[in-house]
């Protein structure tokens, strides 16, 4: 019993001590690394392939004859891909094709070809580009679901241009975009086309201004040279109203006959009517500069109205009817109905 009590002291002794000392220190766990991701590392990869089909069917009357047909509203397909390999540093490839709705279905011309590379002090681009006259003046007033649109601007002005050197940089809501066209095998072997253009973004609000000159060639012949200096104000009000404004003030440079002034007007007008439904309106003036009564003058001016159903963010069916008074022609009007259904996916790795 003796042996039994004093193992049992032994025992209280221990446990009054361990309880006197202060508790261990735990063992800090070993920190993860705040692994810094390398230049390699942060390299990213998008893709992203895409179409749009713009089928349209209307009764159209052009030059005193009515026709029943099926048309398309500019239907294309492209795929851009772009390698980021550095905060500051991307490279991007595009091309883009359009689809021939109205006659065989088949791919048609090019729109886009060329290859870009981003760096800290600008977007330099080489290939067929949209030019900064289409980036600015025009984008903002083509909402309409016609291979025509923007109207006026339509005839006689530039959508996609190749042989085509770009260069853009944006700082804050300014944006600036030059290009050049240099087709050395064809006119001029040196500059065919320079186009400048300088926009405010921000806020709903889009202002540019923009400077186009080309030169004017029948086949090796030099004629003289077009010089368009152009405005674009475009505004959303609100989230239901938005509008445009389009302008161009054309000059026709020619050697052996008289230069002539020309203009382009196009307004815009869209606004929501709840969810799913949209009504668009617009008014065009287009002149080439010669007089009414010169043969040659095909100038012209006209609205028109559409009206769109839009039952899910991809597809949209729209109705609109369009009119052209020529000054030198007889009158154009259509009516029609078209889907556009477009279609997009993004492949990032």
């Amino acid at each position: 019993m003796e042996d039994i009590k004093a193992l049992e002291a032994q025992l209280a002794d221990l446990k009054r001590r361990f309880l006197q000392q202060p508790p261990p220190k735990e063992k800090p766990k070993a920190q993860k690394k705040d692994k810094k991701m390398t230049s390699s590392e942060a390299h990213t990869h998008t893709v992203d392939v895409y179409a749009t089909m713009r089928p349209t069917f209307g009764r159209i009357e052009d030059r005193g004859e009515d026709q029943y047909d099926v048309r398309d509203a500019l239907s294309h397909a492209g795929v851009k891909a772009t390698h980021r390999f550095n905060d500051d540093w991307a490279a991007e490839l595009h091309g883009e094709w359009s689809i021939d709705v109205q006659n065989t279905g088949e791919f048609g011309r090019s729109r886009r070809a060329y290859t870009a590379l981003v760096t800290p002090i600008g977007r330099f681009g080489i290939g067929k580009q949209r030019p900064a006259q289409y980036l600015f003046i025009a984008e903002y007033v083509d909402i309409f679901n016609h291979a025509n649109s923007p109207y006026a601007y339509d005839p006689e002005s530039i959508f996609f241009v190749d042989n085509l050197i770009s260069y853009r940089i944006d700082s804050g809501p300014l944006t600036f975009v030059a290009v050049g066209q240099f087709d050395g095998a064809n006119d001029d072997n040196n500059n065919d086309l320079f186009n400048m253009g300088l926009s405010y973004d921000k806020d709903g609000l889009h202002a540019a201004v923009t400077y186009q000159m080309n030169e004017v060639y029948d086949q090796q012949t030099h004629l003289g040279e077009n010089a368009i200096w152009a405005a674009a104000f475009a505004y959303d009000f609100t989230d239901k109203l938005y509008a445009a404004v389009a302008y161009q003030d054309k000059t026709y440079e020619r050697h052996n006959i008289a230069d002539r002034d020309g203009s382009t007007f196009d307004l815009s007008f869209a606004y929501k009517l709840g969810k799913h439904y949209k009504l668009k309106t617009g008014y065009f003036d287009f002149d080439d500069g010669f007089d009414d009564s010169d043969p040659n003058n095909q100038s012209f001016d006209g609205f028109n109205i559409t009206f769109e159903w839009l039952p899910t963010p991809p597809l949209r069916v729209h109705f609109e009817y369009l009119t052209k008074s020529y000054a030198n022609d007889q009158d154009f009007d259509s009516l029609s109905v078209g889907f556009r259904y477009d279609f997009r996916t993004s492949i990032k790795y």
